[in-house]
């Protein structure tokens, strides 16, 4: 009877624990509803929060998926991965045309990412502690029932906020070869970059995807490789020339075709270990279960506690977000500089900055100001045998003559509109009397730099200008929110604009106003033209203005403005 009920216990808890077991795999703990996925963009990861949890999403290239057997037992599978350095898991979405795959998020980005940072300084103990966690986590993977990587690139090594280095991208074989056989029919004749990270015996018989430990321990040297130069791989070679051409050295064989490392330029152990791992015979290269041995030798990892490699890890990392931080801070001075120097070519400096602040600029009356407005003369005539880009460049090369020169006077530009140039002086800073000597001396040193001038196009064709002149009292604001403009208002502009369209080329035509300004200097050469009709202001008494004379050694000189090429 003891027997009996012996045996009735044994069977009842193997069927207990097939019915546990047969559970397990047809729970569904890994579905994931679409809708309670919300994407953002951080870091280099396209991640989602779901169910509270911020997890790395990735979309493969599968329509949908086939709920059976195999694929429940592969849950499983990746369910029961407890290691520290490969990543959990969260679950999939099994939704049709919109399938994703939810990982642990590490929000460190990747190792490639890392590598490929100048401005983040690695020493050995950081690099070493970083080959360990690879060697742990790859170790634990071969002993598990997924048993192979077989995609392993430093782009699929990842490190969480505590600085631990995880593995990713392995496992789900029922969506990673679907995926695997679309990318190459859309890559057919381009060589795909992790191929470089592919053993060559698998590179022979590519496609379909090969996978093996032994491969796996290879593509583990080659991002021992990027560990130590920092470099992607083969693209140091003097024989580099292109990715396919790489990939067709690698599948031809030899030990020779390999990244070159030298073990007076890095660390002699993992010279070492890397030659051996990326071996051409699969069977001569070393398990993880010996790399891990070797590497605790190596390093004597044994003596070092986990929590100084820790604080080591956040020291190194506080560094380089110091110097990161400083880096970054520096570039957003130069920008904001560069933004500043852009706005007060916008709006003058004393606007720009009340703008800057959030004050409203208030218009402003001006009892006495001087505008300049000039425009080319045959400028239609120009266009019409030159085409759109001849106009710009000509443009450009003239208002850049013109705006160096205004550089060294108290004025202010206005705006340009085509070919006409308008600038004005005693806005929005007050200077007495002073803008219209500053306009006057402005104007013959541009006149002076046209009579220099070449069209690039048309070399032969000399340049004419029309110039005018006006001194009065205006209103000026800020017009505009989203292209504020800095704007004039009044009688006064638009006499100065009457005096440019009725002068002579190459003349600068002023009015009665300007010229009696100017007389209280004494040192402006005027002749007066007479009256002439304007529109709008019927019969005025105008002049031309022609030079201006200083006083040197006790006579009289004729001033030389300088000019600009």
């Amino acid at each position: 009877m003891g027997a009996v009920i012996f045996v009735f216990g044994v069977v009842a808890g193997l069927v207990y624990r097939r019915l546990k077991a047969e559970a397990e795999i047809h729970s569904k703990w890994w579905r994931v509803r679409s809708e309670d996925i919300t994407m953002t963009t951080q870091s280099s990861f396209l991640s989602s929060r779901s169910h509270g949890t911020m997890v790395y999403v990735r979309k493969p290239k599968v329509k949908s998926i086939s709920l059976d057997r195999a694929f429940m037992l592969e849950m499983k599978h990746m369910r029961d991965i407890t290691c520290q350095n490969l990543t959990r898991l969260i679950g999939v979405c099994p939704d049709t045309n919109n399938v994703c795959i939810l990982t642990e998020y590490c929000s460190r980005g990747s190792l490639q990412d890392i590598l490929q940072n100048e401005s983040i300084q690695l020493d050995w103990d950081f690099k070493l502690s970083l080959i360990n966690d690879i060697v742990e986590g790859m170790h634990y993977l071969h002993t598990t029932s997924i048993g192979v990587h077989g995609r392993l690139t430093s782009s699929r090594c990842v490190i969480d906020s505590r600085f631990v280095l995880k593995i990713t991208g392995f496992g789900l074989n029922f969506i990673n070869e679907v995926h695997a056989k679309k990318q190459h029919v859309e890559n057919m004749y381009v060589s795909l970059p992790e191929l470089l990270w592919m053993a060559p015996e698998h590179l022979r018989v590519y496609p379909p995807r090969q996978i093996s430990q032994s491969g796996d321990v290879y593509s583990f040297a080659i991002i021992l490789y990027e560990m130590c130069t920092r470099t992607e791989p083969y693209t140091a070679e003097i024989w580099y020339q292109s990715l396919d051409d790489t990939i067709r050295r690698i599948k031809r064989g030899g030990t020779s075709v390999r990244p070159t490392l030298k073990e007076e330029e890095h660390l002699p152990s993992i010279v070492n270990l890397t030659t051996c791992c990326w071996l051409e015979i699969p069977t001569e290269r070393p398990s993880f279960s010996n790399v891990a041995t070797s590497f605790r030798r190596l390093n004597d990892r044994s003596c070092i506690n986990v929590l100084d490699v820790l604080l080591k890890r956040m020291e190194q990392y506080a560094n380089n977000l110091e110097g990161l931080v400083e880096e970054k801070t520096q570039a957003f001075i130069e920008e904001k500089k560069r933004s500043e120097e852009l706005l007060y070519q916008v709006l003058p400096k004393s606007v720009a900055n009340q703008l800057r602040i959030g004050k409203s600029v208030n218009p402003e009356s001006f009892d006495s100001v001087t505008i300049y407005f000039s425009d080319i003369v045959g400028f239609t005539s120009i266009s019409a045998v030159s085409t759109p880009f001849q106009v710009v460049e000509f443009l450009n090369d003239l208002y850049t003559c013109f705006d160096t020169i205004i550089e060294h006077y108290d004025v202010y530009k206005v705006e340009t509109i085509g070919d006409a140039y308008m600038v004005v002086s005693g806005i929005p800073e007050r200077n007495g009397t002073e803008h219209v000597r500053q306009i006057a001396r402005m104007s013959l040193t541009i006149l002076r730099s046209v009579r220099q001038f070449m069209i690039r196009h048309m070399p032969e064709t000399p340049l004419k200008a029309r110039i005018g002149l006006h001194s009065g009292p205006v209103c000026a604001g800020v017009v505009g929110r989203k292209m504020p403009r800095y704007c004039l208002f009044g009688d006064t502009v638009n006499t100065a604009s009457r005096m440019e369209s009725n002068g002579k080329a190459m003349k600068i035509h002023i009015s009665d106003e300007t010229k009696t300004l100017l007389k209280s200097f004494n040192t402006f050469v005027i002749e007066e033209r007479g009256k002439i009709e304007v529109k709008g202001k019927g019969s005025m008494t105008t002049y031309w203005l022609v030079d201006e004379i200083t006083r040197q050694n006790d006579g009289f000189a004729l001033q030389m403005p300088f000019t600009l090429r």
